[in-house]
């Protein structure tokens, strides 16, 4: 069963989604996960409402923080709001990863295990590389542990 990932980032660092996209490739090609954002939207249909459906489906979410996205009423009225509020009733694992230095003290997933380790941003890494490769084997256990919490069918 793949999970549903939803990724929701500011435009401003579209840059740093994609290259996400491309190390939860691996994943994609495992079938343990889907990913879907806001760029995966056909041109001439609603964008919100898509939006929302998925992110109210999603197992797990990513939230991409920067200080763009601390900074976007949509993304932290909108989608951060919704993703906790899912988190905090068990339907859904939010993930916050740390792009560039911002300041996240008393945001709503501070109570959360930010990745990179040791809640080093991404932008501050010698190697983005070596940043992405630490995300994903984050998201990879956060995947086995939902596999083992989740009741395996007959």
């Amino acid at each position: 069963m793949a999970f549903e990932v939803f990724i929701s980032y500011a435009h401003e660092d579209k840059a740093y989604k994609d290259q996400l996209t491309k190390h939860l490739s691996n994943m994609r090609n495992q079938q343990l996960i889907t990913d879907w954002h806001d760029g995966d939207i056909l041109p001439g249909t609603e964008w919100k409402p898509q939006i929302l459906d998925h992110l109210a489906s999603a197992q797990i979410v990513l939230l991409l923080i920067s200080s763009d996205f601390m900074a976007s009423d949509f993304c932290r009225s909108i989608e951060m709001k919704q993703a906790i509020d899912r988190h905090d009733k068990n339907e859904a694992r939010v993930i916050p990863i740390l792009l560039r230095p911002c300041d996240w003290d008393g945001a709503p997933f501070e109570k959360l295990q930010v990745i990179p380790t040791g809640a080093l941003p991404i932008a501050r890494w010698a190697s983005q590389d070596d940043a992405f490769d630490d995300i994903v084997k984050g998201i990879r256990r956060a995947i086995n542990s939902l596999k083992a919490s989740t009741p395996q069918n007959p």
